[in-house]
């Protein structure tokens, strides 16, 4: 016989007619958060959020002046200046996309553990962009909306294929004299077919270097092994270097050198991204060490996108989202640790979220924001012309699924692109104002979900969210922010985070542009 039990929960008094709109959840053991739809938040002990939904705050509660002023309490809510804040917030869906990835070649020198990128032999020079579509991929960003245009060049190794670079760079000047728009070029480049030359050109012209450093030589060089041995470098380092000893020279090449042409360091400086393996998790503090022995001030941590792994492979490199968020967590909390001491470095991700919770705009980073960036804040251009609305979605392509496929440089015109049914779907599957469980989450105004993900882990563009790892990633660092900010007593943490989210334009200290 089945028996039946009743479960009994208890439920607040509550009284709505004083509360404005608000999502709320628990921080920490003793903490709440209630947030609004323009990334606001107020922090509260389990007390005083009783007494909020009770009407039961004493005038001169020191949390009554934020409730007011963020409209959590109706009294005093200005909700035409809470839509202009909310407006101000997603500035970026006036505009077409601004990031315009650019797959200069296949080729590749290195075959890394966790690559998902197509890459083929450094011998196979068909698999480089041709000048044609080169040239159709620039103008077709040009047709973007956006204000702002940033070029990133990728592979493969797109230095490999530089000459591709050098006239990406002089056509986009060109054309800017006609269109006026502000723009950036960035090279993302595992160093190790740099030469002096090349790195040279690249500084002369402003192009933004970024590069992958995974940690200490030991972790590195396990992570990003070698393709052919035989032709690793390109003249300038010597031939018993090791990958990891060529991302050093040249980190501190760059870095030595916008120094020596007066620039600015925390404004010039070689950007690093880490990628996360089962043998990082152990050394989350040589991996910072590292980073700030050669002068980096942001160490960006990265989990592995769990999909596309034979089992063998994923057995010697992966992890549970909770393994990675704890070494996550170790990361963050010695870093807080060495700006205690007076060591200036950030962590990249938690940075993207305190711009969001800190201050009235977002940082408009396209793979954290709502809705996601993949068709509307960025595109992608294959070395084929073949046009994808992310990075992701052309490696599905090169792993044999094309669904995210929007079009072809020569046949597709601009609008024939952003306004494609895949796009469309992409916006509807990441508006978190209207997904179950997302749009009253209180992380909702902060957070940012990709589709595309979810199609490669489930084969579902909105899948279950919550069992997501992006959202449990998300969640678990908002989470981590906030607590770190529930117990920060004398404010210290708080100064830390903020100096975290400063933002200084190079056009302040703009680079010598070469002929």
């Amino acid at each position: 016989m089945i028996r039946q039990h009743a479960l009994t929960l208890p439920r607040p008094s509550t009284r709505t007619d004083h509360l404005g709109f608000f999502r709320y959840g628990r921080v920490n053991d003793d903490t709440m958060v209630v947030t609004n739809d323009a990334g606001e938040y107020v922090l509260l002990s389990d007390t005083d959020f009783d007494l909020l939904l009770r009407d039961e705050l004493p005038e001169g509660h020191p949390k009554l002046p934020a409730l007011r002023a963020k409209g959590v309490l109706k009294v005093g809510l200005d909700v035409h200046g809470m839509a202009g804040k909310i407006r101000r917030k997603r500035f970026y869906v006036d505009y077409g996309p601004h990031l315009h990835v650019l797959i200069t070649t296949l080729r590749c020198n290195q075959s890394c553990k966790y690559c998902h990128a197509s890459r083929t032999d450094m011998d196979r020079v068909d698999t480089d962009m041709s000048e044609d579509v080169l040239y159709k991929a620039v103008e077709m960003a040009f047709q973007s909306t956006s204000p702002y245009i940033c070029f990133e060049y990728t592979g493969g190794e797109p230095t490999v294929n530089m000459d591709a670079i050098k006239k990406s760079v002089a056509y986009a000047t060109e054309l800017n004299k006609r269109y006026g728009k502000i723009v950036d070029h960035s090279v993302v480049t595992n160093m190790t077919w740099m030469n002096e030359e090349n790195a040279n050109w690249l500084i002369d012209h402003g192009v933004l270097v970024c590069t992958s450093l995974d940690g200490p030589k030991e972790l590195h060089d396990w992570n990003r092994a070698w393709a052919r041995r035989a032709s690793n470098f390109n003249g300038e380092m010597p031939d018993n270097s090791s990958a990891y000893d060529s991302v050093v020279h040249w980190i501190q090449w760059f870095n030595q050198r916008y120094i020596e042409r007066g620039k600015d360091p925390g404004l010039w400086h070689v950007d690093a991204l880490m990628t996360t393996t089962r043998k990082s998790l152990g050394m989350y503090r040589e991996l910072v060490d590292q980073y700030i022995e050669l002068g980096c001030r942001n160490v960006k941590i990265r989990p592995l996108n769990p999909y596309g792994f034979a089992t063998k492979t994923w057995r010697v490199i992966g992890y549970t989202m909770d393994e990675y968020l704890e070494f996550y967590e170790n990361v963050l909390d010695y870093i807080i640790e060495l700006n205690l001491q007076g060591v200036e470095v950030q962590e990249g991700t938690a940075a993207i979220f305190l711009k969001k919770m800190f201050t009235p705009d977002d940082p408009n980073y396209v793979d954290i924001r709502n809705p996601i960036g993949s068709g509307t804040g960025q595109i992608a251009y294959y070395v084929d012309g073949n046009v994808y609305p992310s990075d992701e979605g052309r490696m599905l392509a090169g792993m044999g699924n094309g669904f995210f496929h929007l079009g072809t440089l020569g046949e597709s015109s601009y609008h024939d692109l952003v306004r494609h049914p895949t796009v469309k779907s992409l916006v509807v599957a990441s508006l978190l104002d209207t997904l179950p469980a997302c749009s009253t989450c209180w992380n909702m105004p902060w957070c940012g979900v990709r589709p595309i993900n979810n199609f490669m882990e489930s084969g579902d563009l909105f899948a279950q969210r919550p069992n997501t790892p992006k959202c449990k990633e998300h969640m678990a660092i908002a989470k981590l922010l906030l607590d770190r900010l529930a117990n920060d007593a004398d404010g210290k943490v708080e100064m830390i985070f903020r100096r975290w989210i400063i933002n200084r334009s190079r056009d302040e200290d703009s680079p010598d542009q070469g002929a």
